[in-house]
C-alpha cells in the first residue's frame, strides 16, 4: 500500500526505454495503469552499453563499462528531471538493492549538484522472495548460508564452496558442470508470463533453456533467477 500511494502521489513516473516496443516499459504502464491510473510514464531513452566480449571479458573491464553506462544514464536522466520538476517516481522492477543501477545513478546525478531533491526508497517485493515464496523453499539450510550472486561470477563462488547460491543476472545459463546439484528456477516472476521450474540440474537443464526461449519469444522480454543447492555427501 505504501508503494501505491508514493505512485498515486507522484507527478509523473519515469523509465528507461530500450527500444521501440520495450515490453519492461508496457509492464510499468500496465502497473500504472492498475494503481495509479492518472500518472503519466516519462520515457527515457535508454543509452547503449558496449557488450563486446574485448571489453567485458575481464571484471575490471566489466566493471569500467558500467560505470561508463551509467553516467551516460544518468545524464539523459538528469534532463529530463531538469525540464519536468516535481516528484516522481522510478518503478523498479525487482529490488534496488539487488543488482539494479537505479540508486547509483540518483546518486550520480545528486553528485554532480546541478540538481537537488531528496529521494525515499519505498521497499517492495524483491525476485528472491517470489522465488522462495513460489517454490516454498528457504533459500539456506539450518545454521547454513547463502550466496547471492550474478551468472558471470558463478563458477568462482561454487570454486570458492559456496553451497547455496541464488544467481541473478544470467545471460546464459552455464550449469552443465553442475548436473548433480538441485535447482529452482524462475523466469519473468510476478508478471502474467511467470515460469517455475525445479529438480536436479541435470535433469531440468533443458527445459529451463526451452522456458527462457519461450518467454522471450512470447513476452519480449526474460529476466529469471534462481537457487542452486549443493548435493549432500553421502554418509
Amino acid at each position: 500500500m505504501e508503494a501505491v500511494a508514493a505512485l498515486r502521489a507522484s507527478e509523473y513516473a519515469l523509465a528507461a526505454v530500450k527500444g521501440p516496443g520495450d515490453p519492461l516499459v508496457d509492464l510499468r504502464r500496465r502497473l500504472l495503469a492498475r494503481h495509479a491510473p492518472g500518472v503519466e510514464l516519462v520515457g527515457v531513452a535508454d543509452p547503449e552499453r558496449d557488450r563486446s566480449s574485448s571489453s567485458t571479458s575481464s571484471q575490471d573491464g566489466y566493471r569500467g563499462v558500467v560505470l561508463d553506462w551509467h553516467e551516460a544514464r544518468s545524464l539523459a536522466w538528469e534532463r529530463v528531471l531538469a525540464d519536468r520538476p516535481g516528484d516522481v517516481a522510478v518503478p523498479v522492477w525487482g529490488d534496488p538493492a539487488f543488482y539494479d543501477s537505479t540508486l547509483r545513478i540518483v546518486d550520480r546525478i545528486l553528485a554532480r549538484g546541478r540538481l537537488d531533491f531528496d529521494v525515499e526508497v519505498v521497499p517492495g517485493i524483491s525476485a528472491l522472495q517470489v522465488l522462495a515464496a513460489r517454490h516454498r523453499l528457504v533459500l539456506h539450510e539450518i545454521g547454513g548460508t547463502v550466496t547471492v550472486t550474478t551468472g558471470r561470477r558463478l563458477a568462482e563462488v561454487v570454486a570458492g564452496g559456496a553451497d547455496n547460491v541464488v544467481v541473478m543476472l544470467n545471460a546464459g545459463l552455464p550449469l552443465d558442470h553442475l548436473a548433480d546439484w538441485h535447482i529452482w528456477w524462475g523466469g519473468n516472476l510476478g508478471d502474467r508470463g511467470e515460469c517455475l521450474i525445479s529438480g536436479g540440474v541435470g535433469d531440468v537443464l533443458p527445459e529451463i533453456r526451452n522456458a527462457r526461449e519461450r518467454l522471450r519469444t512470447e513476452h519480449g522480454w526474460v529476466m529469471d533467477v534462481y537457487l542452486l543447492r549443493r548435493p549432500v555427501a553421502a554418509g
